[in-house]
């Protein structure tokens, strides 16, 4: 599942992340001198301790209005997100001028740059425009929020509708739920998104870059271009993985469904994958599970229920894991103000997101936890923002975030790729009698790569549609066409009804709608392999890399510590050496993941046309 975590710099600098407000400070005063270093050094240390100051009030605003959805708290947090917004784009226009300062220290070269890089959606500085960029955002987060769809006609909400998706095997009532969700809450955001995307292009071109998308693309220590050429050339290195497991669940689904549903040839009908956005396709594992391979002998969802697990102990065994790293458990305010259930008594947003409220020690989550295998993998991967939050706390304010976003997102996701049969026997959710046999190992595999495999191109393909539209190659006109032909293009995958240019269906995601840049999911989901994989060469593991749990390893715990307490504090690259011994991002990690799923998905696809 695709889950956020925010923290205390991001939320500031972001206003999608989490609207947030205050007046802009008067501009400092006109000199003909040029700046100097020490200036530079002096208006560093002024906005950060500005920034560090706002951040916490503007986080608990966010935080009640995110769990307490209400007119009042919309109102709140689009106040803070306002003056967070002007606060941004404040420094953000004063760090330009000190960007090509000679003789700028490496610390404060390198906070210049975050600041002017560091806002999702900065408004001009045109009086009213940070506020009315910050009442449109928070107005479509909240619609998604509150957002409902339909199940034989009666409404459903966004947690129970997500869930039906994977449950549902009628293709009329998937069909019914697919189109009403897209309808009801994409549809009716069109209006107020372009207008956001006016709004902030004006901003970013007031900070020096082409529109909002290049300046998304300048947060990975390369220019944007190289940033783009480098999601082309990953894309490339797992395409092929990902269009062998298309090719082979496009055949599964026409068995079960017939070719007046699902062909055998060409795109795959979105809504019958199991998830409202075809993004995972994990649900739908019994439906093109291999025989005799495919029961891997236990499902994690029975188990945590036959051990009568409930949400808290969900989470106390998330905990845990982490603990048998050697990190010290979560703090005593962490059980008491995280939402773990979906309350009764009110609209709460129930995306799952990980907050760090204090830049310190009040580290939390938000979620609507059913017991279930997805949401036992969420757990594990929203407590990875809470390590990684608290483990950089003593760094600078504006050093306290991840690497670059992807590795906060990978790091929840590698140790949850530790959530395998020997886990779950040590933490006694398995019986040892019922560890899959080798035999199964095609079954373990085809099971993951129906998330991580599934979900690259769509990892990808969400920004790629947000840059077109930033940079005014896709034109409000085209909204809709050129979502779904790169739906096409990408993922294979086409609506299950013709959709027009009054629909809206990027609205319909969570991260569209709050304006959460996504590039970061696609990277993470290549950075986890690769975190695993040195994980488990740094624990001795010499099985199938599959099965390796490090669950218990200090020194991978030690090792990993050393990175994450790097913050942002340096280039990814050094970050990323410092756990796998390498600076370049690659794919072939996951490829090695797979290779034997591979090698027998090409076998039972011999003489099928692969793509569509």
């Amino acid at each position: 599942m695709i889950r956020t975590g925010i923290s205390s710099l991001a939320l500031i600098l972001s206003l999608a992340a989490a609207p947030a407000f205050a007046s802009p400070a008067p501009a400092p005063a006109a000199t003909t001198a040029a700046p100097t270093a020490a200036e530079a050094d002096a208006f560093v240390a002024r906005a950060e301790k500005e920034l560090a100051e706002f951040s916490t009030p503007a986080q608990q605003a966010a935080w009640i209005n995110a769990t307490y959805i209400t007119d009042d708290t919309d109102a709140i947090a689009a106040k803070f997100g306002a003056e967070g917004t002007e606060m941004g784009v404040r420094f953000a226009l004063e760090a330009a001028k000190y960007a090509g300062v000679p003789g700028l220290s490496f610390d404060t070269k390198r906070k210049i740059d975050l600041l002017r890089n560091g806002l999702t959606l900065p408004a001009p500085t045109t009086p009213g425009a940070a506020s009315e960029l910050s009442t449109i955002v928070t107005k479509l987060g909240s619609d998604y929020g509150k957002g409902k769809g339909t199940l034989d006609g009666k409404p459903i909400n966004g947690s129970d509708i997500e869930a039906a998706m994977g449950t549902v095997r009628d293709p009329a009532k998937s069909k019914e739920m697919w189109v009403s969700w897209h309808d009801s809450v994409g549809a009716p955001m069109r209006k107020d998104f372009a207008r956001e995307v006016v709004i902030a292009n004006q901003g970013a071109k007031g900070l020096g870059y082409a529109d909002v998308g290049a300046l998304w693309r300048s947060g990975y220590d390369m220019t944007p271009a190289q940033f783009e050429a480098t999601t082309d050339t990953l894309w490339k290195q797992v395409e092929p993985l990902y269009k062998a497991l298309h090719t082979y669940v496009r055949w599964k689904l026409n068995a079960q469904y017939g070719d007046a549903v699902q062909p055998k040839t060409g795109p795959i009908r979105a809504d019958l994958l199991g998830n409202m956005w075809a993004q995972e396709w994990g649900n739908i594992y019994d439906v093109v599970a291999p025989a005799g391979a495919g029961d891997v002998g236990y499902d994690v969802g029975d188990l945590l229920k036959a051990k009568g697990y409930d949400p808290i102990k969900m989470f106390k065994t998330g905990e845990g894991f982490y603990s048998s790293l050697g990190f010290k458990p979560l703090p005593d305010t962490f059980w008491a103000r995280s939402q773990i259930v979906k309350p009764a008594d009110r609209e709460v947003v129930c995306h799952a997101s990980a907050w760090d409220i204090d830049s310190k020690d009040d580290v939390r989550i938000k979620m609507c936890t059913k017991v279930n295998g997805d949401d036992f993998v969420t757990i594990h991967h929203e407590m990875g923002h809470n390590y990684y939050q608290r483990a950089y706390k003593n760094q600078p304010f504006l050093y306290e975030n991840g690497a670059n976003d992807g590795f906060h997102e990978a790091i929840g996701d590698f140790v949850a790729l530790s959530i395998t049969p020997d886990y779950l026997v040590k933490i006694g959710l398995l019986d040892p009698a019922k560890v899959p046999s080798p035999d199964k190992d095609i079954g373990l595999l085809l099971k993951q790569a129906m998330d991580k495999v599934a979900f690259l191109p769509f990892g990808l393909l969400v920004d790629k549609w947000r840059w077109g539209v930033f940079s005014g190659a896709t034109p409000a006109g085209q909204y809709e066409k050129s979502w779904n032909d790169l739906r096409l293009k990408y993922q294979g995958i086409v609506p299950p009804v013709a959709r027009d240019e009054t629909r809206f269906d990027p609205g319909a995601k969570y991260h569209v709608a709050a304006s959460v840049p996504y590039a970061r999911y696609f990277l993470a989901r290549l950075y986890q392999f690769q975190f695993y994989q040195a994980a488990c060469k740094q624990s001795g593991w010499t099985g199938p890399l599959h099965r390796c749990s490090f669950y218990g390893n200090k020194e991978v715990g030690a090792k990993l510590n050393a990175m994450l307490e790097m913050g942002q504090s340096k280039p990814w690259p050094e970050a990323l050496a410092v756990f796998t011994g390498s600076r370049e991002i690659s794919g072939q990690a996951m490829v090695d993941y797979f290779a034997p799923l591979k090698a027998w998905l090409d076998k039972q696809n011999e003489g099928k046309p692969q793509g569509w």
